[in-house]
């Protein structure tokens, strides 16, 4: 059965530079839950940030954290003393494990991004810091696979049995959500708005549906979608600083 989660029904939270959007995608069944987590998929951090933004340098532990930058550019400096601009064209995946420190600022442009935040598979495993530098193309409506575990050989490994893509379809199209055997599909629009079946879905909107592939999405506006296709009878560590967060 499909099941939606409206923008409307998740909080905004901040204000002047800093403004996120916290969604807990399993809200997405809109009944009470031990915990608000989509299997392993824990927490999606919808963020504005504006010039002169800062979060200092901070602990994360045991969370995978993938960094899916939109629009604008962020300095990433970490405890390993790397000193990173990431954007759209380069994304960075945080595999937190034991410890590992981190900080973020936009001098220059604003962003907006996702951060999503994922349970490993174990607990305190090594931690590391991943980057992948992507040729980008907003007019391109075909699936790139972004994250994935070990055996999937994507750009950014993840410790943990899910993948993400995304995909940029124009105003017009109609896309197929990426489909694997035993998966579980959970959409969200970036931007733009779609059509499925009798469903209208707009920027900030997600879908799922746990029994059955989801129906093509007739693209009504120029989109960007992030899919996740989950693994939801996977082992997960419950360890994680902000992804064990019930």
């Amino acid at each position: 059965m499909i099941q939606i989660l409206k923008s409307s029904n998740t909080p905004i939270m901040g204000g002047g530079t800093f403004k996120l959007r916290m969604i807990r995608p399993g809200q997405i069944h809109h009944k009470p839950l031990d915990d608000s987590a989509f299997g392993s998929l824990s927490r999606i951090d919808h963020a504005n940030l504006g010039v002169g933004a800062l979060v200092s340098m901070h602990l994360h532990r045991n969370d995978e954290i993938l960094s899916y930058m939109w629009k604008g550019e962020m300095v990433h400096r970490d405890s390993t003393g790397q000193e990173v601009v990431i954007s759209p064209n380069r994304l960075m995946m945080m595999n937190a494990g034991s410890s590992f420190y981190h900080e973020e600022a936009v001098p220059e442009k604003k962003v907006e991004m996702l951060q999503i935040f994922i349970r490993p598979r174990e607990k305190d495993l090594p931690p590391r810091v991943q980057f992948y530098d992507r040729p980008l193309d907003f007019r391109n409506s075909e699936w790139k696979l972004i994250g994935g575990p070990e055996e999937s050989n994507a750009p950014l490994t993840i410790y943990q049995q899910i993948y993400i893509y995304d995909a940029h379809p124009q105003s017009g199209d109609t896309i197929e959500v990426p489909s694997l055997q035993g998966l579980t599909p959970w959409v969200y629009i970036m931007e733009g708005a779609v059509q499925v079946g009798e469903h209208s879905l707009i920027k900030g909107d997600a879908i799922t549906d746990s029994n059955s592939q989801l129906p093509p999405f007739q693209v009504t506006e120029t989109a960007t979608l992030v899919a996740f296709l989950i693994d939801q009878n996977a082992p997960f560590t419950m360890a994680g600083l902000f992804s064990g967060v019930r």
